[in-house]
């Protein structure tokens, strides 16, 4: 029995070191524009990850060599550069300068490399592939379980709408989404909108001003919440810091679930969020990088191939897998 159950480990054995050596190997760089926060850390162990997994089912063993520029777009060129000189199969980068990265993306076609930008695009050089977030179904989706929430409590919202700023399309496809649903419900309306510019001071003064002008409102929709402890420092300031079910509570959508959002979320006050989904968009680049590698077509839309984030509650905050915000520090 001893020799049956050795011999039978062996052929075990022998079997996965055979389908290891049939794995081809994918040399991917990934250029870093900086990292700074947990998120870059998130990318990146989520990106391995899915290599790893999604490689080994379409015969790929990913073998990753990563780079950061420190937010500076001359030496995210001289590392691109390595990346080809080392004779990567794929480049993917996240450009810190969108209009410098054209460049690069011209040298990486000369040497015959397909170039994917990731979560930031290129204004000035049309890369192989572009994977990012979807920003307009984002604000989609968090419409649309906000207009259930606010139905099931039985409450008209009259909303004041944070924008982002104006010249970003991921703030003017949250904007326009977000207004889309609430007129398709009838649930909510916009009766102020304020525009930040991402900027935190503009989160809170903008907010404290509204809310003084339209002292009716009930509910607030912010197009990211990066900056919401201006977002709460300004409701504390009107009195009406308090969750769910008490009856200061102001009404909450937002969007990305970003680190500063997660304990307020847990805590009620957050009422949804749709995240801007690390995972998500990591799962969806090594998908592309598989189908370049294979030569067939990523089938991305006309803005990319973009990753889906998904909506969160205070009841699933805790339990949703991967995650980064909440579980990366």
């Amino acid at each position: 029995m001893k020799r049956y159950m050795l011999t039978s480990c062996l052929a075990l054995c022998l079997i996965s070191a055979a389908q290891a050596d049939a794995l081809k190997p994918l040399k991917v760089g990934f250029s870093l524009d900086t990292k700074e926060s947990s998120l870059e850390t998130a990318w990146q162990d989520f990106l391995k990850s899915e290599g790893e997994k999604q490689g080994k089912a379409a015969g790929f063993d990913f073998e990753w060599t990563i780079n950061v520029a420190n937010a500076d777009p001359a030496r995210q060129a001289a590392n691109i550069d390595d990346l080809i000189t080392r004779g990567v199969d794929v480049i993917i980068a996240r450009a810190f300068d969108s209009g410098a990265i054209g460049t690069s993306i011209k040298a990486a076609r000369e040497a015959g490399i397909p170039f994917i930008t990731f979560d930031r695009g290129s204004t000035s050089g049309k890369p192989t592939a572009h994977v990012g977030g979807d920003s307009y179904d984002e604000a989609k989706t968090t419409g649309e379980a906000f207009a259930e929430i606010l139905k099931k409590a039985g409450v008209h919202g009259k909303c004041i709408e944070l924008q982002g700023m104006l010249t970003d399309i991921n703030a003017v496809h949250r904007s326009q989404a977000w207004n889309e649903v609430g007129k398709a419900t009838g649930q909510y309306e916009t009766i102020l909108q304020v525009p930040t510019n991402w900027n935190p001071e503009l989160f809170l003064s903008g907010l404290t001003n509204a809310l003084n002008a339209k002292p009716e409102a009930n509910c607030v929709f912010a197009a990211s919440d990066f900056a919401f402890p201006s977002i709460q420092a300004a409701l504390e300031k009107a009195d009406r810091w308090a969750p769910t079910g008490q009856p200061k509570h102001m009404w909450l959508a937002t969007q990305d679930l970003l680190s500063a959002a997660v304990k307020p979320m847990e805590g009620g006050y957050i009422d949804v969020s749709t995240t801007w989904d690390a995972y998500s968009q990591a799962q969806e680049a090594v998908r592309v990088i598989i189908a370049i590698a294979k030569k067939e077509d990523p089938k991305c839309g006309p803005d990319g191939c973009l990753a889906k984030g998904r909506v969160v509650t205070p009841a699933t905050v805790k339990d949703i897998p991967n995650l980064w915000s909440r579980d990366y520090k």
